[in-house]
């Protein structure tokens, strides 16, 4: 159960960290490096990405990649296997990041199956909506597989309380309206939102959105549970190449 790894590792950190990649960016075989040296450097869990063509919650560093991964031809089937290999050679839990167009055309039921399967923890569907997500919640469910939902800045009280009735293993928090990638001030605005998101929901927070250094998980540790780095990561491999990636893990951890 994923809620329960993080409540262990809570145990033991102040705060966890997860990590996200794009699934065939720069190259499968990169990718795969990737993740090896991330779970080296000490990640908690991690997002893997199915490259999807209009990815509306990204911002331009993570729609290069899907781009570029789309045009190095990576299928869902191939994400999937993907996603087998990682979850059997590495023992943190690795969750899939996609929009509901994959889910859709591959088919809801088949994906779940196939997560089941491939030995994930659980998806981060974005566009998904707890209202038009029955299909998915019973496929979910019926796997054991945990859901996560979203909540935002501009979500209200009452409708946070509405996904945490749905959401499993923990809600993500984006840190700001717009898209990833983006400057994020990490204020006392954040530490009321954060407050606010607490008291919706049981369920461990993770913050995602313009996290970038050690001093922004600092800042979020007794405010959130677990710190998500996506695009600065991902910047880090198109500049410096995968080599640079396992410092750069080590030292936001310190």
């Amino acid at each position: 159960m994923l809620e329960t790894y993080i409540r262990s590792r809570l145990a033991e950190k102040k705060i966890l960290l997860m990590t996200h990649i794009v699934i065939g960016y720069p190259t499968l075989e990169a990718s795969m490096e990737i993740v090896r040296s991330m779970v080296a450097a000490g990640v908690d869990l991690m997002e893997l990405q199915i490259p999807f063509s209009e990815p509306i919650a990204d911002g331009p560093v993570i729609l290069k990649a899907n781009q570029q991964a789309l045009a190095n031809g990576v299928t869902v089937q191939q994400c999937l296997d993907f996603g087998h290999t990682v979850a059997r050679q590495f023992s943190i839990p690795f969750l899939y990041m996609t929009y509901y167009n994959i889910l859709f055309k591959y088919g809801v039921k088949r994906f779940a199956d196939g997560m089941k399967a491939a030995g994930l923890k659980g998806a981060i569907v974005p566009d998904l909506p707890p209202e038009e997500a029955t299909d998915y919640l019973d496929a979910m469910g019926r796997n054991k597989l945990s859901p996560i939902f979203i909540y935002s800045p501009t979500t209200s009280d009452a409708r946070m309380k509405i996904i945490a009735q749905v959401a499993d293993g923990f809600v993500y928090c984006v840190a700001r309206k717009g898209v990833t990638g983006d400057q994020t001030a990490f204020s006392q605005q954040i530490g009321d939102y954060l407050a606010r998101c607490r008291a919706a929901t049981h369920l461990p927070l993770a913050l995602g959105f313009g996290v970038k250094d050690q001093s922004d998980i600092k800042f979020l540790e007794g405010k959130a549970d677990i710190a998500v780095i996506g695009t600065q990561a991902l910047r880090l491999v198109e500049d410096q190449g995968v080599a640079a990636l396992g410092d750069f893990i080590r030292d936001l951890q310190e």
